[in-house]
């Protein structure tokens, strides 16, 4: 129940109290610097919350997140190097889902520890900081195997997505 309401009270408009537009300004440059040093795409996606019915059924983050790696088209790379980072407000759950190129490279080990160091700054109410960590930490991995060439396209938006 506590969940519940949880969900039921962290309304969309909540997003901008967590991240200000000057924020999602500033994420969005950090995910163009981010992509001038690898061939591989960076999306972010914040959700304030879960519909009630997802929330009754027992939906995680992690399948939300799967969802959302799938409605955004991080899957459908060039070369299969798609990261999603996708922040569930009402749960302060990350969660960082790899497309299966650079999922062969890193183990779920990797990203696990990522979404610790954010979820830890997330706890001390660091929420842009925590992204731009995030975002910092997941580049020196996509950079070690996806090294940027020229003539590289950028295949996916950089903007943050507020779901």
């Amino acid at each position: 129940m506590a969940r519940f309401l949880k969900h039921l009270f962290t309304t969309r408009w909540r997003v901008s109290s967590y991240f200000s537009s000057n924020d999602m300004e500033e994420i969005k440059q950090a995910i163009a610097a981010s992509e001038k040093k690898h061939r591989a795409e960076l999306r972010f996606a914040v959700e304030a919350s879960l519909e009630p019915i997802h929330v009754l059924k027992n939906v995680r983050g992690a399948d939300r997140a799967l969802k959302v790696f799938s409605d955004l088209g991080v899957w459908d790379t060039e070369e299969n190097n798609g990261v999603l980072l996708y922040l569930l407000l009402a749960d302060h759950d990350m969660e960082i889902l790899a497309d299966r190129g650079i999922n062969s490279l890193e183990g779920q080990q990797t990203w696990e520890s990522i979404c610790q160091e954010m979820e830890k700054m997330f706890r001390e109410k660091k929420f842009k900081e925590g992204v731009l960590h995030g975002i910092s930490r997941i580049t020196d991995v996509l950079a070690r195997h996806f090294p940027y060439r020229e003539g590289d396209q950028n295949e996916l938006s950089d903007a943050p997505v507020v779901l």
